[in-house]
């Protein structure tokens, strides 16, 4: 028998528990000022309406209406995160709907601009990079600052057909400037695809195994702004300077759709560089092709300033 009533008195006690809990939720939800006032602004919602549907009123009175008692967007305490509570009365039935709350409209914002960036191999900084961080004060980047300015100030209904070619010695920021850019037309809803040009050599070799090569050829032509960032840093085969990185750059160039660069060398020196493919043959007509055409798709910029990587 002990068993039984110890079960027993545990129940009650709970069940005790479970009375007071109730009563300081109907006080607390009487009490509440938001809803006296609903009291107060639709007669019908009486004493006795409001405690047949205390559950819903309890709902709305512990909730965040406009992110208050919300420390963030992580931390919110509703029960759908990210959504606020908005009050509707149809005799004496409290109606709930959830609304999207500002910082969940400010985060659907983000994720949409995000998606808006499609990158291979980037690093996240540069990815997150926004025009406001930009380092003005160093007076060698200065130039590249105002072009970079100039160019987004640029923008209208059509996007200008050249963009620019960042070129510096190594760890002064240049890829940073593609991120800016790149964050910056998200805002437009302009999609633009950053690619870190070692990696891309080493995915198209990869792509020809899975047939999926011509597709992501196809990609990077045809996308509304490409950023093509170390250009010059990898040996390249002839076959890909020319077949893939060539049929690239003449479609984007007839298309006029803004290509964007970053180099270590300046546009006569990355020919030289192009001139010799891996396997050393030398090649003059056919990296001064390649050449012309990032001429004809981008504005130099030349990039100065500290190593920020050391």
């Amino acid at each position: 028998m002990e068993p039984i009533q110890s079960s027993l008195k545990k129940w009650m006690n709970s069940r005790t528990d479970f009375q007071k809990r109730l009563k300081n939720i109907k006080q607390s939800v009487l009490n509440d000022p938001e809803v006296q006032q609903l009291m107060k602004d639709y007669p019908s919602l009486t004493k006795e309406a409001v405690e047949n549907q205390l559950i819903k009123f309890y709902e709305y009175q512990t909730q965040s209406k406009a992110c208050e008692k919300c420390p963030s967007r992580e931390e919110c305490i509703n029960i759908l995160p990210g959504y606020t509570p908005e009050v509707t009365v149809d005799g004496t039935e409290l109606k709930l709907l959830y609304n999207v709350c500002p910082r969940e409209q400010r985060l659907e914002q983000q994720r949409k601009q995000q998606s808006l960036i499609r990158s291979l191999h980037i690093p996240r900084e540069t990815l997150e990079a926004t025009l406001d961080r930009l380092d003005v004060e160093d007076p060698d980047r200065g130039e590249a600052v105002m072009q970079t300015v100039r160019y987004l100030e640029s923008i209208g209904d059509e996007l200008p057909s050249k963009g620019l070619y960042y070129c510096g010695p190594f760890g002064v920021g240049k890829t940073y400037f593609l991120g800016v850019i790149a964050n910056e037309l998200s805002k437009k809803q302009i999609a633009s695809m950053v690619i870190y040009m070692p990696e891309f050599v080493r995915e198209i070799k990869a792509s020809i195994k899975d047939d999926s090569m011509n597709d992501k050829i196809e990609a990077f032509k045809t996308t509304p702004v490409l950023m093509l960032d170390d250009i010059g840093a990898e040996s390249q085969s002839a076959w890909f300077r020319d077949e893939v990185l060539g049929s690239i750059l003449q479609y984007r160039m007839m298309e006029r759709l803004p290509t964007f660069f970053t180099s270590n060398y300046k546009l006569d020196e990355l020919e030289k560089i192009f001139m010799t493919s891996s396997r050393g043959d030398v090649e003059q007509v056919k990296a001064k092709r390649i050449t012309e055409r990032i001429r004809q798709l981008s504005e130099a910029v030349p990039v100065y300033g500290k190593n920020r990587r050391g």
